[in-house]
């Protein structure tokens, strides 16, 4: 069974694009791990309660099929933090799915992750995007061979389809 890493922020993450994607691969049979600054719980933006499995930086990128970056305004945290940008180049490295929603892709720019990528995101980011190498967009979901990238919670469902479709792609 795959399994996927989604990481939310402890607090102010944004629900829909944690849950619906989280359904989606689920109903595809694919194992679902959370992580976040720390173990313990996170609570949403409009108070979905979640239990974060781990810290992202003690995440074992060779354990996972899929990492997953949901946003919310508590996202940033993650901006410059180097466990969480260690397991994505790893990942990325890998050629292994990675994915971030809303003002995450800030997560993956910032990692150096989309220089020369087309990408998306919610709209505040773009210049962010643009400023580490991306071909900003601006659809509602991107993908740009194992990464994709949404622009927020009116896309969280087609983004959770975008990464099952490519996981299912590996058979």
């Amino acid at each position: 069974m795959k399994t996927v890493l989604i990481v939310i922020a402890k607090e102010i993450f944004r629900d829909e694009e944690y849950l619906e994607p989280k359904i989606v691969l689920e109903d595809a049979f694919i194992r679902i791990k959370t992580a976040s600054t720390e173990g313990g719980p996170c609570v949403g933006k409009s108070g979905t309660y979640a239990v974060a499995d781990m810290a992202i930086a003690d995440a074992d990128p060779a354990e996972y099929e899929a990492l997953i970056f949901i946003g919310g305004s508590g996202a940033s945290v993650f901006f410059d933090d180097a466990g969480a940008h260690r397991v994505a180049q790893q990942m990325h490295a890998d050629g292994k799915v990675v994915a971030a929603i809303c003002i995450a892709p800030s997560i993956l720019a910032r990692a150096g992750l989309l220089k020369g990528k087309k990408a998306t995101a919610f709209e505040s980011q773009k210049e962010d995007l643009i400023a580490h190498g991306a071909e900003f967009t601006g659809a509602p979901v991107e993908v740009d061979g194992r990464i994709v990238t949404a622009d927020g919670p009116d896309s969280a469902t087609a983004f959770g389809e975008a990464i099952r479709d490519l996981l299912k792609e590996e058979g």
